[in-house]
């Protein structure tokens, strides 16, 4: 795996400093003193916190990256539809493609009652309409992806992570700034718009999205054009009513490009045709290290990669996902920011890979299956594993309680906030860079 040149002078040395603080197992749960019970994580945030970043890498479930590390609920082995033992084989990080839609995902999950087997993974396709077979069932070596290893040894690894939809990138960065996709009392977004050109404002004429019922019902291309306003809103509203900056750093917005197809403020009518859609989605995603360079980084950031750093799998190319957030978290952790900021890192969705761990079954599509989850910040302890069950809902909660935001009264509701893992009564923490 090549190293992205930002971060090239700090080639892995920090292995094995991460190695040694790590501490395995243990949740990341603030355990208040006598005299101050009532006083919660997210209230304390209020004080300590004044910027979160959401890195958002890109279709890796949490088995995937994170199988062996040390007091996660990992896995080396899973079984297919026929209940037999498989092991998972230790790969690279390049991979092929999976298909991970609505259907991948009712396939590998094979509800039973209310509950997924996990057991269908075998039978799903990867490269278009190839048979899988067992290639889903894998994990990535840990030397090739070892700054996530590291982060994970030195912060926090949230091991219980879920995304929201069991669907693929278009609806999961929905999620990420709106909590979830649902156009009405009845129904959500699901799946893929039906041109590849733009997954947004700029679709192709005749473009219809797919719906799935809050019965589990799927309607394919009964949906929209995807240019529209949720009914809830997204993070944005909530950010604009509290004169809250923020800024959403994301690859150029160009057809056929993942600038047209991660960009999730693309499909928010209000932003892709107002003025915010120059103030405030910055491209390219690279000027995040300018503005923490300049003292400009707003309050609330989403940072999406190109491609090539996206972690997204593919077998021919460059692989840079974790020396590209490497980069973004050294840029902060060396910045007068670091004390008063919090990174949250999270996959947008499995990308078809093997997870063990059965989501839990909402309706709408909901949950999807785990993703891996970083939280770095000097007010959380290094190397440990929150257990506890979260969803994209929880990052959106921990934003809203800490900058005073109200709720989009989405997944937000239901959802425990990431707050749970910070120790704001302990000094903030030096950083080492990774």
């Amino acid at each position: 795996m090549s190293s992205h040149p930002l971060v090239s002078a700090l080639a892995g040395a920090a292995f094995a400093v991460g190695l040694a603080s790590c501490s395995g197992g243990g949740g990341g749960e603030l355990t208040p003193s006598r005299h101050a019970t009532s006083i919660s994580p997210d209230a304390l945030s209020t004080k300590y916190i004044k910027h979160i970043v959401i890195v958002v890498q890109e279709n890796r479930s949490f088995d995937n990256f994170f199988a062996t590390f040390p007091g996660a609920d990992g896995a080396t082995y899973g079984y297919n539809h026929d209940g037999k033992q498989i092991p998972l084989k230790k790969q690279g990080l390049r991979a092929n493609d999976i298909n991970h839609g609505w259907e991948t995902y009712l396939t590998e999950c094979d509800l039973q009652g209310s509950t997924c087997k996990m057991d269908g993974f075998d039978l799903v396709q990867f490269n278009g309409n190839q048979p899988a077979g067992n290639y889903p069932y894998q994990y990535v070596d840990p030397a090739q992806i070892q700054p996530y290893w590291i982060l994970a040894q030195q912060y926090v690894l949230a091991d219980h992570m879920f995304q929201t939809q069991g669907s693929g990138s278009f609806t999961a960065h929905q999620d990420l700034i709106a909590g979830g996709t649902a156009i009405d009392a009845t129904a959500s977004l699901v799946d893929y718009p039906s041109s590849s050109r733009s997954w947004g404002c700029d679709s192709l004429p005749g473009t219809v999205t797919s719906l799935i019922t809050v019965n589990d019902v799927y309607e394919k291309g009964a949906g929209p054009f995807p240019c529209l306003n949720y009914p809830s809103g997204t993070m944005r509203d909530l950010l604009d009513a509290k004169h809250v900056t923020w800024k959403y750093y994301a690859p150029p917005y160009t057809y056929d490009t993942v600038g047209a197809l991660w960009n999730a403020f693309a499909v928010v009518d209000a932003v892709r045709h107002g003025p915010e859609w120059s103030t405030n989605i910055s491209t390219p995603e690279t000027n995040v290290f300018n503005d923490i360079r300049l003292g400009r980084l707003p309050t609330l950031s989403w940072v999406i990669p190109e491609r090539a750093n996206s972690d997204h799998p593919r077998k021919a190319g460059s692989d840079d996902g974790p020396s590209w957030v490497a980069a973004v978290v050294n840029a902060i952790g060396t910045s007068p920011y670091w004390k008063s900021t919090a990174v949250v890192i999270v996959w947008d969705d499995w990308g078809g890979f093997f997870d063990h761990v059965a989501p839990k079954q909402y309706g709408s599509g909901e949950l999807g299956f785990r993703v891996p989850a970083l939280i770095v910040s000097p007010y959380v302890g290094a190397g440990k594993v929150s257990h506890t069950n979260y969803e994209f809902g929880s990052i959106l909660k921990f934003v809203e309680r800490t900058f005073l935001l109200g709720s989009l009264g989405t997944t937000d509701v239901r959802a425990a906030s990431i707050g749970d893992v910070f120790q704001f009564k302990k000094p903030a923490r030096n950083f080492v860079p990774i």
